[in-house]
């Protein structure tokens, strides 16, 4: 475990929370990150604004810590730009087929008791974890 940080963790844990609750108490709105951008993207102008400033939120964070603390930022993955492409198609497309993300499901759903969520939840973090065990361990030794 290189890359175990509980105390990072529990605060971006603890912020990813806040911000979902202040979203659901606040606007009324669920915090799914699949949502939001499909909304941003297709909805009438007064619902527009507060999905791009969401997305926008989320976008200087990353920068942001980039230049606050740039080795939090380093990360290291041996995969072309066609697996990348390919897995952001397939995590759209099973996002789109599960009616919400990681975010949606595993954070804002089961926090509020989802059964539907849950059973998403589990099923995306089984088929990823299955498919990084193919990728890693069973194709690997193909090439």
């Amino acid at each position: 475990m290189e890359n175990f940080t509980p105390v990072a963790s529990l605060i971006g844990g603890l912020l990813i929370g806040t911000s979902a609750a202040a979203l659901l108490a606040l606007n009324g709105s669920i915090a799914g990150i699949s949502g939001i951008v499909a909304g941003a993207l297709g909805r009438p102008s007064g619902a527009r604004v507060w999905r791009l400033l969401f997305i926008a939120g989320l976008m200087s964070a990353g920068v942001i810590a980039s230049f606050a603390a740039p080795k939090s930022m380093e990360i290291a993955i041996d995969r072309s730009l066609g697996v990348f492409i390919a897995a952001g198609l397939l995590v759209g497309f099973g996002t789109r087929m599960g009616n919400g993300c990681t975010s949606g499901h595993g954070i804002c759903g089961i926090s509020r008791g989802s059964m539907r969520s849950l059973l998403a939840t589990i099923t995306f973090m089984a088929t990823g974890a299955a498919t990084v065990y193919l990728v890693n361990h069973l194709l690997a030794g193909k090439q």
